[in-house]
């Protein structure tokens, strides 16, 4: 039989593989589904792309793509329990009750693996395969081990990733801790070396409280706490500011990283440290107190309340996978919105029957299955997303939108229910014109007045006592939190803004402006956030402690845009002056309009480009590409290398950014006629596309520009200057160059506009967006429902007061 089975694998040898370094071997979880090897069917895991299939999904890889071995894995979980002998003390001690004779459940593991050839499904287990002919025994064992002992794909680290997960300290379990009476004050901490009140580190040894100097955000300090551990070889030190309920920052210096310590609170309880009563402040960054652990925690999650929890379809939580709450929070919104239902789950079967080969790096694929490979493909190249760190609930919203814009191309674009049209009215203060521009938004952020606060003469009263509490080295009193209320917050939406560089075309000069925002359209469903964070002195993101009382229907008819209004008069249409190269003279050119650009073939940048190779070799420094260093100079017309840094900062996402430069030749293109409309269906002359790039405009831009205007380069430039787009949807043009980009989306007709529900609201607890904890409430069935991580109940007390970002559904025309 063996060798019959030999055989049968002979053809396939040339199709099996082995996983090299950086190959990612998806062995613990489908790329279709949630199956597993502890799943009824196992895993199947191709031997040649090494993706991992639940049995539903094994045979569509097989049609698709032929590939016929693949490796079944099963793993049967059994529980058993271990009978223990109790300590005698323990017996003894009055205090300790409840003991039982045995462990708890302990997990047995037993492991299948075999090789199965499709599609007739022939199964040959591993430890008989070397009962196979020799040649292919060698080189299946092989592949087979290699396979098996190979990393998980979830275990890797991202390599764009900027941080390791920080790994158990080798000290934490064998530390020792001197009994010398030490106990840590709840604040007035100071360095015992230099008298530093910031940056401070607690030795885990002894108690020392030092500076450091060694940290990774640069933190000043005079490294005394690095000095102290030479001269002990006391290895661990904790951070004072970052204790939480939940953990605390520890360093190792031994081990010279930042390490888990499974023992943190009895170490900490050493010296006289409860850890379940203390925050974290800012980011890590201390302020000489500990708090008690503040009530917004309690509040936002109900705790204390008796929830009820629920299961089924839309009832079903997110794992958390470290930091991950501000994901599963912002898509348990998205999902129970109708249109993200329809677009994903109700094509469920059309997006795996025309997935590309490698399933797990396809948007459409992922965004409605695992967590980990989902995270792992929206976060790919993002510096931030693809850490480990907490992250801004409303940047990842504003993230995921922009990818599924990019990946509906051709299909419904759920994501449209959230676009809308601002209208923006800038008047110059002193020719007192005007000008009227419309822009997409997809959320609305309203202020936080803390001046309009209702109970502002308790605020003062708290400020003057944490003030005193401060310089006295005393305890801050219980915090209070502002209350304002929602119109205010409107109210300070609507008031103008001042642009204190408004170039205006009345003056032909920059003055001073003013701006005002209203809508010129509404969405199906509207996205307000509270703008809670700012930043402190030391710039470290902080929330502001506000309680605001959101309603339960919105009417935003007083917002309505207006446009010109009589007795208004516009600001002419002109372009501001455009800055060019220098020609081989040395002379730069002023251009004030179109006209003026186009009126001498001299003023385009030369063939023979001079450039300041100083500046270039300034940016080079930084560490961007050479040939890019040298087109920032050349375009910015050799102004400087911090005019360089901004075109390479606007350009670096572009395909030819570090291509060389190579200088267009500039021919004016014959006259238009103007009988002839736009032509969306071929592409303009590259020459044209040239000469507009070489001013700075991104492809895309210029593209759709020359586009609109049938290719005429004058009305090309002003039309860039008067539709300036976004850089999705440059994007979008780059990607779709021969269609006709699509400016028409469903917008809200204003008959029909009447105002808005509130459904959904995602709720942050913590000091700044870069720590603490999300959760969301939605509701469901005329029901409100809580979502925290994994957990789903019926909510009690939805804290509506302390949301972050609140989502309305239009209610429909009576």
């Amino acid at each position: 039989m063996a060798a019959d089975l030999g055989e049968l694998l002979v053809p396939y040898m040339p199709t099996i593989k082995v996983p090299k370094t950086g190959d990612r071997v998806y062995k613990d979880e489908c790329v279709f589904s949630f199956d597993s090897p502890e799943s009824e069917g196992g895993l199947y895991v191709c031997m040649n792309t090494f993706l991992g299939f639940g049995r539903e999904h094994v045979e569509r890889h097989y049609r698709k793509t032929g590939q016929s071995v693949y490796m079944h894995l099963k793993r049967t979980i059994k529980e058993v329990r271990v009978a223990t002998e109790i300590p005698l003390f323990a017996l003894l001690n009055p205090y300790i009750s409840g003991l039982q004779q045995e462990s708890p459940s302990l997990k047995n593991d037993s492991n299948e693996a075999k090789l199965v050839i499709f599609p007739d499904h022939f199964e040959i287990p591993l430890p008989n395969i070397e009962e196979l002919p020799a040649l292919v025994s060698e080189c299946v064992t092989i592949a087979c081990d290699a396979v098996l002992s190979a990393s998980s794909a979830f275990r890797k680290r991202e390599p764009d990733s900027w941080e390791e997960e920080p790994q158990v300290s080798k000290h934490a379990r064998s530390l020792r801790q001197q009994d010398n009476g030490v106990r840590i004050p709840p604040s007035g901490w100071k360095c015992a070396k230099c008298e530093m009140r910031e940056n401070l580190w607690l030795n885990l040894t002894d108690g020392s409280v030092l500076c450091g100097k060694w940290f990774f955000d640069g933190s000043g300090g005079n490294g005394h706490a690095l000095e102290h551990y030479r001269e002990t070889n006391f290895p661990l030190a904790v951070r004072l500011g970052t204790i939480t309920p939940d953990g605390a920052d520890v360093y190792s210096f031994d081990e010279e990283e930042a390490v888990l310590d499974p023992h943190i609170a009895e170490h900490l309880a050493h010296f006289g440290i409860d850890m379940l009563q203390m925050q974290k402040r800012e980011n890590g960054h201390v302020d000489n107190e500990v708090r008690p652990r503040v009530t917004e925690w309690e509040v936002i999650q109900e705790s204390g309340l008796k929830l009820k929890a629920v299961y089924g379809s839309g009832y079903t939580g997110i794992r958390n996978l470290g930091n991950s709450c501000y994901l599963g929070t912002t898509m348990q919104v998205l999902f129970s919105i109708p249109e993200f239902q329809r677009a994903y789950v109700g094509n469920l079967q059309r997006i795996f029957d025309y997935s590309p080969l490698d399933p797990s790096q396809d948007f459409s694929t992922q965004i409605g299955i695992s967590p980990r490979m989902f995270k792992a493909l929206v976060s790919k190249g993002h510096p931030e997303f693809s850490s480990n760190r907490q992250q801004d609930a409303q940047e990842f919203f504003l993230h995921i939108i922009n990818l599924v814009e990019r990946n509906s191309a051709g299909a419904e674009n759920p994501s449209d229910v959230f676009r809308f049209l601002v209208e923006e009215r800038i008047q110059c203060c002193q020719s007192r014109k005007v000008r009227y521009t419309q822009r997409v938004d997809y959320l609305m952020q309203l202020p936080t007045p803390i001046e309009a606060a209702t109970n502002r003469e308790e605020l003062i009263a708290y400020e003057a006592k944490r003030q005193e509490a401060e310089e006295n080295l005393r305890t801050s009193p219980e915090p209070v939190r502002a209350k304002i209320p929602f119109t205010a917050c409107v109210q300070a939406f609507t008031e103008p803004e001042n642009v204190p560089d408004f170039w205006s075309s009345a003056l032909q000069a920059k003055s001073a402006g003013i701006k005002t925002s209203r809508f010129a359209s509404f969405p199906e469903y509207l996205v307000v956030q509270i703008k809670k964070f700012t930043f402190g002195v030391d710039w470290v993101p902080k929330k502001l402690d506000v309680s605001i009382d959101m309603p339960d229907f919105l009417d935003l008819s007083r917002l309505r845009a207006t446009g010109l209004q009589a007795g208004e008069e516009e600001l002419p249409d002109l372009t501001p002056p455009i800055v060019l190269p220098e020609d081989t003279r040395g002379r730069r050119f002023l251009k004030s309009s179109p006209e003026d650009f186009f009126e001498a073939p001299h003023t385009f940048p030369p063939s023979s480009p001079e450039i300041d190779e100083s500046a270039v070799m300034q940016l080079a420094e930084m560490g961007f590409p050479l040939e890019a260093c040298r087109k920032a100079v050349y375009y910015t017309g050799n102004m400087g290398a911090e005019m360089a840094f901004n075109w390479i900062i606007a350009h670096m996402e572009e395909p030819d950014f570090a291509e060389p430069l190579a200088v267009p030749s500039y021919s004016e293109p014959g006259p238009s006629s103007p009988s002839q409309g736009p032509s969306m269906d071929s592409q303009p002359p590259e020459d044209s596309v040239a000469i507009l790039t070489s001013m700075g405009f991104s492809r895309a831009q210029t593209i759709r520009a020359l586009k609109a205007t049938n290719s005429n380069l004058e009305r090309a430039l002003d039309w860039i200057f008067t539709h300036p787009d976004s850089e999705e949807e440059s994007e979008a043009v780059s990607d779709m160059a021969d269609t006709e980009p699509n400016d028409n989306f469903p917008l809200v007709p204003d008959c029909c506009f009447t105002g808005y529900e509130l459904f959904a609201f995602i709720s942050h607890m913590g000091t700044s967006t870069m720590s603490g904890h999300y959760v969301c409430h939605i509701k469901k069935e005329g029901r409100w429902v809580i979502y925290n991580d994994h957990k789903v109940c019926l909510s009690e007390r939805p804290p509506k007061d302390l949301g972050y970002i609140y989502f309305y559904h239009r209610l429909s025309c009576s």
